[in-house]
């Protein structure tokens, strides 16, 4: 499981001209999922972005999470963090979940989400649309996190 966090200024999602998902200041999270993945990753995985520690503090040090500054999450799905670049110039995605699996998973990351920070915003794209990402980048501030629950 990857997610690819960015500290954002503001960050909406659009399918089909409508806004679906919109945020002000907090967390643009694209999330994709490994073929291995299970359930057993998402309470570690949300714990650790819920308290990740990337938002400027009274001294200008990265030392608040998107709880501590009263911050949104919009949680946008992305297949193609797991694509392989090994051979030629067009990805290979054959680590990524299959759909019906990667949907699963991201709806249960949602409810986990929810579940363990009742007060914080979710938002989200749509599972398996088109979608346009809009941000405002705030820094920039970029953190790629993985979970694993594979032999290495």
């Amino acid at each position: 499981m990857r997610l690819l966090v960015q500290r954002v200024a503001q960050a909406s999602v659009e399918v089909d001209g409508q806004i679906i998902g919109a945020i002000q200041r907090g967390l643009l999270v694209l999330i994709g999922f490994h073929k291995e993945d299970t359930l057993d990753l998402l309470p570690q995985a949300a714990h650790k972005l819920l308290n990740l520690r990337i938002f400027s503090d009274e001294a200008g040090k990265m030392n608040r999470s998107v709880r501590e500054v009263s911050g949104s999450l919009l949680i946008v799905s992305q297949f193609t963090l797991y694509g392989r670049l090994e051979k030629g110039f067009r990805p290979s995605f054959i680590e990524a979940a299959p759909g019906d699996v990667a949907h699963s998973l991201y709806e249960a990351f949602l409810a986990e989400l929810r579940r363990q920070a009742p007060d914080v915003s979710v938002q989200t794209g749509r599972f398996g649309a088109m979608m346009k990402v809009h941000l405002t980048n705030d820094g920039p501030v970029t953190v790629l996190l993985e979970f694993t629950g594979r032999k290495s």
